[in-house]
């Protein structure tokens, strides 16, 4: 009830990062199909502070919201209802397909069997414009308070200019889409996070906002290796805001060294709840979970 109340009052005092970031992974993949509008709407009603997203690009340089560049056969169908086979995933690249024919597949009615409690229900990949403006538009309705948005730019170099644009051309796309949809006359800037494995993506963004070309918003560093955080930040060449691990490969002084450079630590995805207890008490400072309503009362 405290948080809650607290929250609450940042809220209403127009401040947007909360002392706890409950960030809901692609909506909420463990309830409801991922990064669907019905995944970022049910996360919202969970009381996620944050809606982390994916975003790729299709052949017609829409930005769309899907963690994979392909339709994956653990949930996806064809336009004609067949379901994906998992040998053919792969060939399904959405940078060589149009929107128009990427919103045709469905994503949802099949579930995910690694997911039990994911609700089945029709859903396709969204476009990031329109996941903006309906979410927007269901806060306002709700009068819930401000979130913020945590967008994933799904990039590696081995797929450049294969199954994504490069850097610098992907960053474009999506800031063109923000600077639209979220961030008229500069507002909201802070209710943004642009969080990437691909360094490369999180050193342009930072080149073109030191600029003055990009908004500054907050920049994550997402990690998967066994560096220590020192090596990584050394190679991302400046401090992120947000340091961001899988959650088995941090501890409480790894934790302790991030702090004392002010840098935040949101470890991903962590789906137990006596895992996002022992890390809250460790001091990160959110976490990302499949499974919001695990995070209650924490």
């Amino acid at each position: 009830m405290r948080f809650n109340v607290l929250l609450l009052a940042l809220a209403c005092l127009g401040l947007t990062q909360p002392v706890f970031d409950l960030e809901g992974h692609r909506g909420c993949r463990g309830l409801m199909p991922e990064n669907t509008i019905p995944a970022f709407l049910k996360a919202l009603d969970l009381g996620v502070t944050t809606l982390e997203m994916d975003v790729v690009i299709s052949k017609d340089n829409q930005v769309v919201v899907s963690h994979d560049p392909y339709f994956s056969a653990a949930f996806s169908s064809t336009p004609d209802g067949r379901p994906v086979d998992k040998k053919e995933q792969k060939k399904l690249v959405l940078y060589q397909m149009n929107y128009d024919e990427i919103k045709r597949y469905e994503v949802g009615a099949n579930g995910n069997s690694a997911y039990p409690e994911q609700q089945k229900i029709k859903a396709y990949k969204p476009l990031l414009s329109e996941v903006i403006k309906q979410i927007e538009t269901y806060r306002t309705a709700k009068n819930l308070p401000f979130f913020a948005y945590n967008i994933e730019i799904k990039s590696e170099a081995s797929e450049y200019n294969r199954s994504q644009p490069d850097p610098p051309a992907f960053c474009n796309l999506v800031q063109n889409v923000l600077k639209k949809h979220l961030l008229a006359e500069g507002r909201n800037s802070d209710r943004l996070i642009i969080q990437s494995f691909d360094f490369a993506v999180l050193k342009h963004w930072k080149q073109q906002a030191d600029a003055g070309r990009y908004p500054k918003v907050r920049l994550s560093a997402l990690v998967e290796n066994i560096r220590s955080p020192e090596k990584n930040i050394e190679e991302l060449g400046f401090k992120p805001d947000i340091y961001s691990p899988y959650f088995r490969l941090i501890n409480q002084a790894k934790i302790a060294r991030l702090h004392a450079q002010s840098i935040k630590v949101i470890p991903w995805t962590v789906n137990q709840l006596n895992d996002m207890k022992r890390l809250k008490e460790w001091g990160v400072d959110g976490l990302i979970t499949d499974y919001p309503d695990r995070a209650n009362g924490l």
